[in-house]
């Protein structure tokens, strides 16, 4: 957190919770004591607050609960010196646990001198310049193996957006009230903590994000924006955002409410954002994400599925086979809801690229693409458009099926071969014998090429001025045949 802020006056007016009531000092201790008591005895699910006078829940609960916000805006210190004030944090905890219960266990708690309150005292406490990445490269994040780094603050900041989450969530609450509070601004600085390198924050602020978009219907076209421009400066300037799987999975959300037909600026946020978000090296961390959102539009409207395939083709990696792996999982959860008129308009392409990952020396490319084979609603399109893809694909399957290195690829070709030889023995038989005859052409070429090359050689022995050159020295380069020596070797 920002640094420490030790206890001072303003914290000893929160606690003065009668008008014309001043505490000393020492008294402040003795209510302190008296407080964190009170919180350790209270029945489960009893707010503090429930133990104050009937009048004071009548009259005075409101102005207690403000003070309470206001007590919980005192900072402290975990990093520099995580032992100081500890009896000051614990209170501090004790109290914001308080307030959770209350505003969850409570009707009628959230009036119109609460939204101010509330929202201020989660930005004082959460608002804050995030410590700089651990990871200052950009060097890919495993979630397997890479530990994230935690926020020292979390036993604060936790109930901090608890509180916030129970507070939007809650029966009370009005966003017509609200609007004055939570506006560009905050999103804003919400969106910024995204970055956060603590999974727990990011998986709070996801929610709260959320919560916000289906409550304030004037910040949504904000929010998308604000979104969209993290995303740019992603993609094309730092390629470092700890937060990319956290708004994608919000987006999908969105995309899932979005009215059809869809608006022009959904569909370019499609072909501008999440298609370039593919080529990015971390992929990995936000793939499942990413390619969800991307099902969605195309569950939305089909005709969408020809520029995501050919942007799928154009982004394809060349030398990241963990990474093809990625892009063909998002292929075949696409194939498992394109419509049989748009798989026409890509299937040549497509299949043209999975053949390449057939041939692949790296097997768990090769496995993943043979695994279409397994698919029915793959096999029932491929089935109707045979004569087009068998010749595409007859080549790759054939030759791998005797060279491929991996004994595992021979079983999966030898099914697909399998299913197409099923599927229409004609055309089966028609593209062996082609390939058969390509193979005679290809052996045919060598052989002649090879023949020119021993014609030239043996005219190059046959020049005289070859054959009476003097042996090069060792401090002389040989220098290029002149104009009429190379007339002379034709």
């Amino acid at each position: 957190m920002d640094g420490v802020t030790r206890p001072n006056a303003s914290l000893t007016a929160c606690f003065s919770f009668h008008p014309g009531f001043v505490m000393d000092w020492g008294c402040l201790q003795d209510v302190v004591n008296t407080l964190h008591i009170l919180y350790i005895f209270s029945p489960p699910g009893i707010s503090w607050l429930c133990f104050c006078p009937v009048d004071a829940l009548t009259h005075e609960r409101e102005d207690l609960f403000v003070q309470k916000l206001r007590q919980c805006c005192v900072l402290f210190d975990f990093v520099s010196d995580p032992l100081s004030d500890l009896k000051y944090k614990e209170v501090k905890r004790a109290g914001l646990n308080e307030m959770v219960e209350y505003i969850t266990h409570n009707r009628d708690v959230v009036t119109e001198a609460i939204y101010p309150e509330g929202v201020n005292m989660f930005s004082v406490n959460l608002f804050r310049t995030l410590p700089p990445s651990s990871n200052p490269t950009g060097a890919e994040f495993d979630p397997e193996e890479d530990e994230p780094t935690l926020e020292a603050a979390w036993p604060h900041l936790q109930l901090v957006y608890e509180f916030f989450l129970r507070f939007l969530e809650s029966t009370d609450f009005q966003p017509n009230i609200a609007k004055k509070y939570i506006d560009q601004k905050f999103v804003m600085s919400l969106l910024e903590l995204f970055d956060s390198e603590d999974p727990r924050e990011r998986d709070f602020l996801k929610t709260i994000l959320h919560r916000i978009y289906g409550k304030f219907l004037g910040l949504r076209a904000y929010i998308r924006r604000q979104i969209n421009n993290i995303f740019y400066r992603f993609i094309y300037e730092t390629e470092h955002h700890n937060g990319i799987a956290e708004l994608l999975e919000i987006l999908g959300s969105i995309i899932n409410g979005f009215a059809l037909p869809l608006k022009e600026e959904h569909k370019m946020f499609l072909i501008r954002v999440l298609l370039p978000l593919h080529k990015v090296k971390s992929l990995s961390v936000y793939h499942p994400q990413l390619a969800y959102c991307v099902v969605q539009f195309l569950e939305k409207d089909s005709s969408l599925t020809e520029p995501v395939i050919v942007g799928l083709l154009k982004f394809w990696p060349k030398t990241h086979s963990p990474k093809e792996v990625m892009f063909l999982n998002e292929l075949e959860e696409i194939l498992d809801v394109i419509e049989p008129s748009e798989f026409v308009k890509v299937m040549e392409p497509l299949f043209r690229q999975l053949a390449k990952c057939v041939s692949s020396p790296h097997f768990q490319v090769a496995e993943r693409a043979l695994y279409y084979w397994n698919n029915e609603y793959i096999m029932s399109l491929i089935s109707d458009n045979a004569a087009k893809i068998l010749p595409i694909m007859f080549p790759a399957l054939y030759k791998n099926s005797k060279s491929h290195w991996n004994k595992t690829i021979h079983g999966l070709i030898y099914n697909a071969l399998k299913l197409f030889m099923e599927m229409n023995q004609k055309l089966f038989d028609d593209c062996t014998q082609q390939y058969k005859a390509e193979k005679q052409k290809e052996k045919f070429k060598i052989k002649e090429r090879e023949e020119i090359w021993l014609k030239i050689e043996d005219l190059a022995r046959k020049n005289p001025r070859v054959l009476n050159r003097p042996p090069a020295s060792p401090n002389h380069s040989v220098s290029p045949p002149s104009l009429g020596e190379t007339t002379a070797l034709g």
